[in-house]
């Protein structure tokens, strides 16, 4: 387990090792810490920390700081590590000044039938404008916001690759589109205040990831698959498999956000994925194959004649050209580190059950 993650992030500090320089001894805020990007955003920063001795500290908003020092204790116990307590909606500032301020929580989907109906918009917009009034009381020179592709609502079949350009949106009146509802007024919100308040603001527009933490039990393909692919599958896909996706993996993430904040122009919104598509059942079939073959696939529904599948792939070409940021880990690579992690994950946790219940006998024993 701490092999493959030791050995990406080596990786990322290669790759970012110019970036550092521009931030030794300053202070972060990161919201959202505590989740896959957040997550991989911290272990990228303390390692350049210990690796290069940049003299930085980090505050992480979390709801729950027990949680996360028993799920990340060598993040959260790390001496430049600061957990605060809060909800990114609604909590008290920090004292002292925040140079850097990275925005990466986000709220949850909500049914369009919940109550409040519109939750998961006004409590992403509500955490929007709270960190950049933070970021606003508190001097930030630079500011990150990961906000997401849902932004453009629906991809046109025709269209292989959604550029940054694309003036596309969710209907306004698509009940389930909240999520891409509130990234775009937060982009919107992170625009102004930058040109209000004078910080520098930059937006990462997320697609779709593989790698070391990303969460099996959510709605993630990806994640699922491996899941079910190390409980020995089958693999079940609940569509007729041919909608279109592209993943990036984590690694080549903490590069490219680090990059953007860094490196990236105020007031410009990048997108962060991977330009090469593939279909699920593809992806199924690479995870079967990373996970070491000899798993059924199962597909739910037979395909359609005449009707396009759904596409969510991005357009690179603005990050790459203006920011050098390349894919350098293959899916294939990406997917086989992801199932390694987590089947040593799943046997170191086993060993400590093991050693817990064998320590639990001889106690019984002995009394």
């Amino acid at each position: 387990m701490e092999d493959v993650l030791h050995h990406d992030l080596e990786y990322v500090l290669a790759h970012t090792e110019h970036l550092w320089a521009d931030v030794r001894a300053e202070r972060f805020l990161i919201t959202g810490g505590t989740g896959f990007v957040g997550t991989w955003l911290m272990e990228s920063l303390l390692w350049a920390k210990r690796r290069l001795g940049l003299g930085i500290s980090a505050v992480v908003l979390t709801r729950n700081p027990s949680a996360y020092r028993q799920r990340l204790p060598h993040l959260a116990e790390d001496s430049c590590v600061t957990l605060h307590v809060g909800d990114a909606a609604s909590f008290e500032y920090p004292d002292g000044s925040f140079p850097l301020v990275i925005h990466a929580a986000t709220e949850r989907y909500s049914s369009p039938s919940a109550d409040p109906p519109a939750a998961t918009l006004t409590r992403d917009l509500s955490a929007t404008e709270c960190v950049l009034e933070l970021a606003r009381a508190r001097r930030t020179k630079r500011f990150l916001f990961t906000s997401s592709g849902a932004v453009y609502g629906k991809q046109p079949a025709g269209l292989l690759q959604m550029p940054e350009e694309y003036e596309g949106a969710p209907l306004p009146t698509d009940t389930n589109s909240a999520y891409g509802q509130s990234k775009r007024t937060s982009e919107f919100m992170c625009a102004s205040y930058a040109r209000t308040v004078g910080f520098h603001a930059v937006i990462a527009r997320m697609f779709a990831f593989t790698g070391p933490y990303l969460p099996l039990e959510e709605h993630y393909a990806a994640g699922n698959f491996v899941r079910d692919a190390l409980a020995g599958g089958p693999l079940r896909l609940t569509g007729d498999g041919t909608s279109v996706r592209s993943y990036l993996y984590a690694a080549d993430l903490a590069i490219w956000l680090w990059t953007i904040l860094l490196r990236g122009t105020s007031g410009v919104a990048y997108n962060v994925g991977s330009p090469h598509a593939v279909s699920i059942v593809e992806l199924a079939r690479h995870v079967v194959e990373a996970a070491g073959g000899g798993i059924r696939i199962e597909i739910g529904e037979p395909t359609t004649p005449g009707v396009s599948p759904s596409r969510y792939v991005p357009s690179v070409e603005r990050a790459q050209t203006e920011l050098g940021l390349q894919v350098r880990v293959p899916l294939e690579e990406g997917l086989r580190r992801m199932c390694g992690w987590n089947q040593a994950q799943r046997q170191t946790a086993s060993a400590a059950t093991e050693r817990l219940a064998a320590e639990l006998i001889g106690v019984t024993q002995a009394s």
